[in-house]
């Protein structure tokens, strides 16, 4: 039998989605329920605070870049052997690109597709009764999702906290719980979102605080009570592996890797090898290819640029085997990273790639890849769905055709053009895969 769901949701961004779920998950796992949780849309960091969180691993779901098979597999393997699942959104609930219905990225499609009942997140700081209304339009906004309830977050005072109730009564709208105002409770954040759940000083301190405060402000049963929906039985696969023993760049610098990569490379018989550039190991000989995740390359250039051992052994690597690099492993890859500070440093000069965290601009959005030519990712003509989030500048040109790595749409299908490089065994890009238009 299928394990309840629900997924946490706001308005908009910035509502304290976050706090409420890993508060959330983090005192229902202390009740001794075998907590699941999931990320709706594209991000690398909340899951690794939700593994932290429930002890469990926390899988992607995508409606737009993940084609139905491969999201129903996905939930499959979250429903199994949990007692409940807690999904929890990105941006505002019904955020998401223009698209067919139920392919949106939305996270109004995942809580659809499975009927999850929506628990939503309202920041009332500056408003009282008129939050009620704003409450209200989420619930008649999609007949296809249910809202069971709200919780407030950022009440002022116990009077605050009254009128926002008065108002939500008038609407109809359940309140589950209340988060007061509280600076300790936000997660130190960094230029990509929260800084990384292994860098967080004290997180499992902080995430048995978020628990008392649960157990304090939220009505835990009727939480539980309002979960339903149910996963299908059947799902598709998950993409293949790039290579049987694969090399993993791990550490502070590359750690943006899905999760529901990882699994599936694994499930395929795949071996993951990690190693760590940043104590200056080289990939490890033994493997058949190399994998340079993202991260925060830009933060750690000099160590970078310092790790000798790594960088030859990169280069002899790659002299005989594939190697890729996405986003900040792909700056790495090239010629020269300049930092925040100006100062420019030399990197593995793998790829004819010059990038600045100096010179910033905000690149975010979905993509979708064909690929130029055959590389870890693919073979020529594949196309491929994910997305880019960075804030570096490529100084360097755009590589023609015969080098590129793919050519480029935004999620509407307007042309972005060549994007990443490919020399002999070679391939990198600002380009986040996610997922095969088939998987």
């Amino acid at each position: 039998m299928s394990a309840p769901g629900l997924l946490i949701a706001a308005p908009r961004s910035s509502s304290g989605k976050t706090t409420v779920t890993l508060a959330l998950m983090r005192a229902l796992s202390q009740r001794g329920l075998r907590v699941r949780a999931a990320k709706c849309g594209p991000d690398y960091i909340d899951p690794a605070f939700h593994q932290a969180a429930t002890g469990r691993p926390s899988f992607n779901l995508d409606s737009f870049a993940m084609a139905p098979p491969l999201l129903d597999a996905l939930a499959r393997d979250t429903v199994t052997d949990a007692d409940i699942v807690i999904a929890e959104g990105s941006m505002g609930l019904f955020d998401g690109v223009r698209a067919a219905e139920n392919r949106t990225g939305a996270n109004a499609d995942i809580a659809a597709r499975y009927g999850w009942p929506v628990v939503l997140v309202v920041d009332v700081s500056g408003a009282a009764q008129s939050a009620a209304a704003v409450a209200l339009g989420c619930r008649l906004y999609d007949p296809r999702v249910t809202i069971a309830g709200v919780i407030l977050n950022k009440v002022a005072s116990a009077r605050h906290r009254r009128l926002v109730e008065a108002g939500m009564e008038r609407a109809g709208l359940p309140v589950l719980g209340a988060l007061m105002r509280d600076a300790q409770l936000v997660l130190p954040e960094r230029h990509l979102g929260l800084v990384q759940a292994g860098e967080t000083a004290d997180l499992q301190a902080r995430l048995d605080r978020l628990a008392e405060l649960a157990v304090a402000g939220i009505d835990l049963d009727a939480v539980v009570a309002a979960a339903g929906g149910g996963v299908p039985e059947t799902g598709g696969a998950l993409p293949p592996p790039p290579g049987q023993r694969i090399a993993v760049a791990r550490d502070a610098a590359f750690s943006f890797l899905y999760p529901h990569l990882e699994a599936g490379w694994r499930m395929a018989g795949a071996e993951l090898v990690p190693f760590s550039p940043l104590a200056d190991a080289p990939p490890p000989d033994a493997c058949d290819v190399c994998w340079l995740p993202g991260g925060y390359p830009e933060l750690h250039a000099g160590r970078l640029a310092g790790a000798s051992r790594f960088l030859d052994g990169l280069r002899a690597f790659a002299r005989s085997r594939p190697v890729h690099g996405e986003c900040g492993g792909y700056m790495v890859l090239g010629r020269t990273l300049e930092d925040a500070e100006g100062v420019t440093h030399a990197m593995a000069g793998l790829l004819p790639v010059e990038t600045s965290y100096r010179r910033r601009k905000l690149h975010l959005g979905y993509r979708v890849a064909h690929l130029c030519g055959d590389s870890l990712l693919g073979q020529r003509g594949a196309r491929l769905i994910g997305h880019e989030f960075h804030y570096a500048s490529e100084l360097s040109p755009a590589a023609p055709e015969p080098d590129a790595l793919a050519r480029v749409t935004d999620a509407g299908g307007s042309e972005l053009g060549f994007a990443g490089h490919r020399i002999g065994p070679v391939s990198g890009s600002f380009f986040h895969f996610v997922a095969g238009d088939s998987d």
